[in-house]
């Protein structure tokens, strides 16, 4: 809110942006009391309890190296992941036979009820990345679902970045 529009409000109504403003969660407080997913820790950094967000939830998750999640889906929130270090192999679909690759400094958005898993692709490096999601709410929703042996390999493909290989 502008400083002209506080001078109109009332000292009742007045924002204290003292305690109601920007938040610094330092990495080495994050919160573990998270739901987690077989194959995966996860700490909150950004959520209502912890900073009084509304809509939109964050934090980090690392994969050990070699080690996957299990499948799994967010019911109906959006999830974007960021890569720090390490090869994200991530795989989706009803049977899991879709994977694409991630490295650093690459986003992986995951739409709401994709059924997937992530897949740490380095044998001797943890796999680190951020996290947020669209929402407060904590849905894991674990699933038991038979994996295809050959996923097939997906690029990203718009109407601006062609698939390698491809022409026009």
């Amino acid at each position: 809110m502008s400083e002209r529009a506080q001078e109109t409000m009332s000292d009742e109504t007045r924002i204290d942006w003292r305690e109601h403003g920007v938040r610094v969660v330092p990495g080495s407080s994050l919160d573990t009391n998270t739901p987690q997913t077989p194959g995966m820790n996860r700490a909150a950094a950004i959520n209502f309890a912890r900073v009084g967000a509304q809509k939109i939830w964050a934090g980090t998750v690392t994969i050990h190296p070699h080690a996957k999640t299990g499948a799994h889906h967010h019911g109906e929130l959006e999830s974007v992941i960021y890569v720090l270090r390490g090869k994200a192999r991530m795989r989706w679909g009803d049977n899991l036979e879709f994977t694409a690759e991630a490295g650093p400094g690459d986003f992986i958005y995951v739409p709401p009820f994709v059924p997937h898993q992530e897949i740490n692709a380095s044998d001797s490096e943890p796999l680190e990345c951020v996290l947020v999601r669209s929402d407060q709410e904590a849905v894991v929703v674990n699933l038991d679902i038979p994996a295809v042996e050959q996923p097939e390999t997906v690029h990203w493909v718009d109407p601006i970045h062609k698939a390698p290989g491809t022409t026009g």
